[in-house]
Formats: C-alpha cells, structure tokens, sequence
C-alpha cells in the first residue's frame, strides 16, 4: 500500500514538474508583442492600474479585433485587451463601442469626445512605421495598399511621388506617415502585401519624440510667444572661448 501510494506521489510530481516546463517553454518561446491598446486607452501604467480584466471592451467589439492577453502573450499584462492588427485591424466604430462598455474609465471617453460626440479619429492606440528598406514602393514597385487602407486617406498617410533615379522612369510612390493623424488602427498593416508587413503599429511612446522647451517653432501658431521676454543679448567671454578652442576642448 506504501509502495502505491509512494509510486502515485511521484507520478505525480513527475507530471507536475513536466508541466511547469512545458509552460516555461511555451513562455520562453513566446513572441514579444506590442501593447495595442483599444481606444481612448489611458498610459500604460494608468491603464494598468485601472484595467478590472473585466472583457466587456472585448465582448462588445463587433470585428473580434480585441482579446484578453493569456500568459504567452510575451510584453502584455495577462487578463488585459490589446489587437494585434496584422490579424484583426480596429475597424474605427463611430460609436466606439469597446470604450462606451469600460466601467472604470481605463479606456477614457472623454478623450474621445467632441462636443458630446465620440469622435474615433481622437484615438491614439500607437502610430504606423514604414520600414524603407522591405517596403515594395520604395524598391520602385507600383503598391499604395497601405494609402487606400488608410480609413484618414491624405492625412494619416500621404504618398510622396518621387522620380525613380534607379531605372529613370516612371514614379515611386512613397507612403508617409503623420503622426499628428495617425490613430494606430492598423488598417495599413493589415492590408501590406509583403509576407511580413513593411508598414507596422507600434506604441507611439516608442517612436514619437518631444522637443525641449527651448525650442522655437516660429511658423506655429503662438510658436514664437516664449522669446516675448527671453533676453537676446549676447554673454560670452570671448578670451575663455578662444583659450579653450586653443585646448581642442569643444564648447
């Protein structure tokens, strides 16, 4: 009787120890994904602290764009939504039904409102990359997939029509991305012809820079209102700058 159920425990330790490391390996094995958010989405940590891992953004998304992260789902909180749009882009709902169900504002409605209105060209769930060098209209190839993809056509993305110097004829037709545009639906990834997209969503906190304060953008708007009482005139000891070129020392 010892013997079995000592024969019983170590089969079972066996088959638990077994399934530890196929779990470690599937985690190991798992791809890093990009945190795509639905939208009006808070920052990461924000909306990680008030995600409940409740589903109903998921449950109420017509186009099954939006699932729950599951333990291989490498980069992204377990329990909580995120698209991946290579497979299932946002589909840009005008009454953006996935934020309207979230109970604790994680996904914020007041970002995307307008007047009263939701306004789903507000989101801003990451920006659209364009890798050059895979990307078949920069080789020269006739290909603006991603363009007519665009749900903000000549805005979110703009071709820029280019001579092709390689073969002296015709025209490249160049995708750009603006950010100032951009909702990061993924359309334009979706719809890439290349076997890996040439044309992907990324989290805008990657890839979108701030400039310094100090930094005049004169042809803005008020750009020029923080030189109303900057000092203009000029202090430099003109002996130390000249002793200190004569060191080699770059001021």
């Amino acid at each position: 009787m010892q013997r079995r159920e000592a024969f019983k425990t170590g089969f079972s330790l066996l088959a638990l120890v077994a399934g530890g490391v196929a779990v470690g390996t599937q985690y190991a094995s798992a791809t890093q994904l990009p945190r795509l958010r639905p939208p009006g989405a808070l920052s990461e940590d924000a909306f990680l602290t008030k995600c409940i891992r409740c589903g109903l953004c998921v449950s109420a998304c017509p186009f099954d764009t939006l699932r729950l992260a599951q333990f291989r789902d490498n980069g992204v909180g377990i329990g909580t939504p995120f698209f991946e749009p290579r497979k299932i882009p946002c589909y840009m709902c005008t009454d953006i039904p996935c934020t309207d169900a979230c109970p604790t504002d994680a996904l914020d409605k007041k970002a995307l409102s307008e007047q009263g209105s939701y306004d789903i060209n507000k989101a801003r769930m990451g920006i659209a990359v364009v890798d050059e060098l895979n990307c078949v209209a920069y080789l020269g190839v006739q290909c603006d997939a991603c363009y007519r993809a665009c749900p903000l056509i000549d805005k979110a993305i703009v071709i820029d029509a280019r001579r092709n110097e390689r073969t002296g004829k015709h025209a490249m037709l160049l995708p750009k991305v603006d950010p100032a545009y951009c909702t990061g639906c993924g359309k334009c990834e979706h719809a890439c012809i290349t076997k890996k997209a040439a044309i992907t969503v990324v989290p805008r906190e990657l890839v979108v820079g701030e400039l310094n304060d100090n930094y005049v953008v004169g042809w803005q708007e008020d750009g020029d209102a923080k030189l109303k009482d900057a000092d203009t005139n000029i202090k430099m000891d003109l002996k130390k700058s000249i002793k200190e070129l004569d060191k080699g020392v770059e001021l």
